[in-house]
This record gives C-alpha cells, structure tokens and sequence, in this order.
C-alpha cells in the first residue's frame, strides 16, 4: 500500500474515534475531584495506563491502602476506572438502581460482545441486546438466566448422580493413573475436558455429553467468543460491524451446533405437540427447561441452540479456572488430605451422596472458597457503568459515563475483613462456621457479602454459583478420596498469568496424579491376613491343601 493510501486509511479510521475521544475527554473532567492512584495528568496518566498492563495488582493494591473507604481512579489507555473500597460503599454499589449503575452495560463496556452478561441481568426485559448481534446473530430472546435460575438450580439434586457419575467417568478417561506409578498431567486443559462433560451430563445428558465434537465445539466456543470481545474492543464503534462481519468463527460454531441438537429438538417439539408437558419419561434436561421457560415464547432450534452453547460458555470457563486454582492449592498442602479424606468419608458414610451430604462437607467448601479467595482470580469485580451521575453517602459523585468497580484480590486480603488475611487457611470458613454454632450458612461459598466478592454480590450476582459449587465439592471429594496428587516441578502454587484486567492460572503447569490404594474393610483385611497365614512355608500342607 502506498503511503499515501495508507495515511488517508488512518486518517479516516481516526476520526472514527473523534466521538469517543470528545465523550471521554468531557467524561473525564467530571472526575477531578475523584484521586487517582499514579499520576493524573492528561499525559502523564498514560504512563499509568501503560503500568496498569503489566502492575495492575500493585496500582489497586497501593490505591486500596491510600484511599480505603472511598473512591479512587485507576488510568487505562482509553478512559478511567473507578474503584470503590470499604464495605459501606461496596454495599451502596449493591443496592444502586439500575437505572443509576448499570451491570449489564458495564460488562458491554468493558467486555464489549461478551453474552456473560446475559446470565446476570435481573429483568430479562431491560436487557440490550444490540451488541449480541454483531456475533451471535439478529434478536436472540435473552432467556439464559432464567434457565439457570429456575429449572437448572432446582434440578441440581435429581441431576446430581448423573454428573457425579460423569466426574468419575471422565477422570477415569482423562487421568489414566495407576496405583505403582505417578503419572504427570497438565492442569488446565485436563480439567476443562471433565468440567466439558461433566457439565453436558447436566444439560444434554448421555450420549452427547461424551460426543468428541459436541465437547470440541464448547471449547472452542468459548475462546472465540472471548477472542471476538477482546479483538472487537479495539475497533472503533462504528466500524464494528464491519469487523464483525469478517468474523465467521461464532456463525459455523452455531451452525456446527444445530446440526447436533437438531435433530433432539426436532423430536422433543413432536413429543411436546404430542402429549404435553407432563408426559411420562419426559428427559430432565436443558431441553425442557428451555421449553418450560419459554413456553409463551416463540423460539427457534437457532435460538435453543444458541442458549445452550452461551450456557456452557459461562459454565466451563469460569468452573475450570476455578478449580484448576483448586487443585494448584491441594497438590501443594497435603497436610490437608486427610482430614479432607475424613469428612468425605464420614458424611458419604452416613448419608450417601446427595445435594444435602454435599452441602455437610464444610472442609470440602471451606477449601474450595479459601482457595479461590486467594486465587486473584480478576484484577475488579461488580463492574458497574453510571446512567446518571450518582451520588455516594460520602458525597462523591460518580458521573454518568463513568465506569466503577470492586477490586477482588485487595477485599479478599484486608486485615478488616479476614485474620491474617493473606495466609492461606484451608478450613477458615469452616471454622467460622463452627464458632457461629454450625447454624449461620454465610460462611458457605454460594453466600454473598462484601467481604467475599467472588460471585459479585446483590440481584446481580452469578445466578448459576450454586451448580458451579456442586459441581466444584464432588470434583474435589472424588480428587481426595480417589488419587494422591502433587505439583510436577515439586514447587508452591504456580502464578497466575496477568494482563492489565486479565488474569488465568497457568495453563502450562502440571500435576502428577497416583491411584490412591483403597484401604481395607475390616472383613477384607482379616480375609487377607487369615490367607497369608495358611500360606506361609511354615504350614506346607495347609498350602498343598489349599
């Protein structure tokens, strides 16, 4: 291209952003009143924007501490974030209207495409659907959460052997241990290909759940579908159908998609005609549940299908991470196996496995929220974007346009909030529990506060925390009860890998994994000694004999 030709492009792509640029310039001046943590200058802020990429954790961090209780503002290359401290505020960011702080627009804002947003809007109505069509497709009826919040959580019990069993299956198929031997696995993609199936038991049931396509096509959903918001953030606004348009990974995944669940929902549509909806054998799966949900609704195969695809975008994304920072804290504390070991077996013992044993594993979900209170699993949670200027109690103003946010890892390890904050205490919650008498369930993972953000808190938290923490106690309990594990570089926890907002554990790192020997039962034990016995070259006729 000449340069000419190429200059005129940039020029015209340029002022593509002369808009934004003029929003955020005046934008920005409202917030003079609100400190910045680093310099806060027209350019010197771009020095912290620049910071911010790879220091983000130290720049909230060093803010926290400055400003703790109020409002500061973090630098990015294109505008500022603020962030609020201190309970009082975080719960007043909680109770705002929508119409005031907005979730759903924050995420559009600062995730631009991505449908998570979907899964925690709180009136289906309000929901903007716009920016889905650039790669979803035109008008998708935005049912998600109710799905999640309705049928699927009430179901999470009459489901629960099935997804135990796949736990089992797909462990068994993707970590082929032995008793002799350790056998080196690497973490991260391992556990997405049983969280793939373990969460399709739940939605699709057998035999999909284990189809090698069916599982291909939800992970590779995912990452483009992360890709798409990441690539289409830096696109000026105007130009981002076009953008889009080039784009065709999201489209054949869709079609991909249909060419599995059509049939199924072509099927389940004749059944439903046929007998209603309380026909006996009627399957209990996502099907139904979309069916029931959208009983007065028209939907399309399209848009079935496009729902459970963006469900389990939300399910195995945020529930491999999770428990890939899990077991990352298991493979490095192995004093905590065995009294982990007990509980399982006391409770499995007692009661079985079902929703309310699981629920009585307080080790096994103390373990699992003080790992991920640790994990820094986001740079801010509980995005929020100002329709209107909205004012705190302390008198700050938070200007319309503006984005505000709750940092995760600086709650997560404030002496205010927790003992010893930043010293990793596997049954911390368990013994709070303990000493509120084994009655308070605000202990427990699924619980909300502003001491504990990671499900975001209020009427927009993750509506869907409750079959992701099941789901995370019976990978854990079969890890425990079933295998010995450690790190295979004999190491602590691996870092996370960071980048400005972004975090992800290390998906390199890698775990070897031992076939736990079951021990004996009383009976099985004096059997075997009874034997050894009679064989022994002292009694040679007993062995002819035998």
């Amino acid at each position: 291209m000449e340069t000419p030709t190429f200059a005129v492009l940039l020029l015209v792509i340029s002022l593509f952003y002369v808009p934004s640029i003029w929003r955020t310039f005046l934008r920005n001046r409202k917030l003079r009143s609100i400190p910045a943590a680093g310099p806060s200058g027209a350019l010197t802020s771009y020095i912290g924007a620049l910071r911010l990429l790879f220091h983000s954790q130290e720049m909230v961090q060093e803010g926290y501490n400055k400003f703790h209780g109020s409002l500061f503002k973090i630098p990015t290359l294109t505008s500022w974030t603020i962030v609020a401290t201190g309970g009082n505020l975080i719960d007043e960011i909680r109770r705002a209207p929508d119409d005031a702080l907005s979730s759903h627009e924050a995420t559009k804002e600062v995730m631009i495409l991505y449908p998570l947003v979907i899964f925690k809007a709180a009136n289906r109505q309000s929901v903007k659907i716009l920016y889905m069509e650039l790669t979803i497709g035109r008008n998708p009826d935005p049912f998600h959460a109710d799905v999640i919040k309705k049928p699927l959580t009430k179901n999470i019990g009459a489901r629960l052997a099935d997804v135990q069993d796949e736990i089992v299956t797909a462990f068994e198929d993707n970590i082929p241990a032995t008793e002799s031997e350790w056998t080196r696995i690497t973490a991260y993609p391992t556990i997405m290909d049983i969280v793939c199936r373990a969460s399709n038991r739940m939605f699709v049931g057998l035999p999909l759940c284990r189809d090698p396509d069916w599982l291909e096509l939800n992970k590779k959903f995912t990452i483009d579908v992360a890709k798409a918001g990441h690539f289409l953030a830096f696109v000026p606004p105007a130009l981002r159908p076009f953008a889009a348009s080039l784009m065709r990974s999201i489209p054949n995944g869709i079609q991909r998609g249909i060419k599995h669940l059509e049939p199924l929902l072509r099927k389940r549509f004749e059944q439903e005609a046929k007998h209603g909806k309380d026909w006996p054998e009627r399957p209990n799966d996502i099907v139904t549940w979309m069916l029931e949900v959208t009983k007065e609704r028209q939907r399309s195969v399209r848009d079935l299908v496009v729902t459970v695809l963006l469900i389990n975008f939300a399910a195995i994304h945020t529930t491999t991470m999770s428990f890939t920072y899990v077991m990352y804290e298991l493979a490095t504390r192995p004093e905590y196996v065995k009294p982990l070991r007990d509980e399982i077996e006391a409770v499995t013992k007692e009661e079985g496995w079902s929703k309310d044993s699981i629920r009585k594993l307080r080790k096994v979900d103390s373990f699992i929220k003080e790992s991920l209170r640790l994990s820094n699993f986001t740079l801010v949670t509980m995005l929020r974007k100002a329709l209107r200027d909205f004012t705190l109690s302390d008198g700050t103003t938070i200007p319309a346009g503006s984005t505000v946010a709750v940092p995760f890892d600086s709650v997560h390890t404030d002496a205010i909030n927790y003992s010893d904050p930043s010293v990793f205490d596997g049954f911390r919650f368990e013994k709070l529990h303990e000493q509120d008498s084994g009655e308070n369930v605000r202990h427990e993972i699924t619980s909300l506060g502003v001491d504990y953000v990671l499900f975001g808190n209020g009427r927009h938290a993750c509506p869907g925390r409750f079959f992701v923490a099941n789901e995370l106690k019976v990978m854990l309990a079969h890890v425990v009860m079933n295998y010995d594990v450690k790190m295979a570089d004999g190491k602590g926890r691996p870092e996370n890998w960071q980048f400005g907002f972004h975090r992800l554990p290390d998906r390199t790192a890698q775990i070897l994994f031992r076939k736990r020997r079951a021990p004996m039962t009383t009976r099985a034990y004096f059997t075997s000694t009874l034997f050894s016995f009679l064989m022994h070259p002292q009694y040679p006729f007993l062995a002819r004999e035998l």
